[in-house]
């Protein structure tokens, strides 16, 4: 678990958020044991924009790799990791479209220690066909 907070801290790094100033990075655990990272990446446009999570997903996803253990997610303006970032609602969907909502882990660093969830607890009547 320390492994993938400290690869989403290093990742919110390489964040682009020039109108939020909001950086976001994320690690995605495989079943594989592959470690998929992302950041967000903001556009003027705002609908273009990209969450830490959705770049970490779609890069396991483009490589073949569909199998997903856990995400750790750090977010902040300034001290990244000191309070909750949950996923957007976005993130949430497209987790529920890859991962088991009974089994897939969210980890949450903040300043007073880890939140860890389930997908089921953060969208409980998720999409799905």
């Amino acid at each position: 678990m320390e492994k993938l907070i400290d690869l989403a801290k290093q990742a919110a790094k390489n964040a682009y958020s020039p109108y939020s100033g909001f950086k976001v990075g994320a690690a995605l655990l495989c079943a594989n044991g592959n470690i998929y990272t992302g950041c967000n990446i903001e556009n003027s446009a705002f609908s273009p924009t990209v969450c830490a999570e959705r770049v970490a997903f779609f890069k396991a996803i483009s490589e073949g790799v569909t199998d997903f253990v856990a995400i750790a997610i750090v977010g902040g303006k300034e001290d990244i990791g000191s309070e909750i970032c949950y996923p957007c609602g976005v993130c949430r969907q497209v987790m529920t479209e890859f991962c088991n909502a009974d089994g897939f882990r969210i980890i949450l660093p903040h300043k007073d220690g880890v939140t860890e969830l389930l997908l089921k607890d953060l969208l409980p009547h998720g999409f799905m066909l």
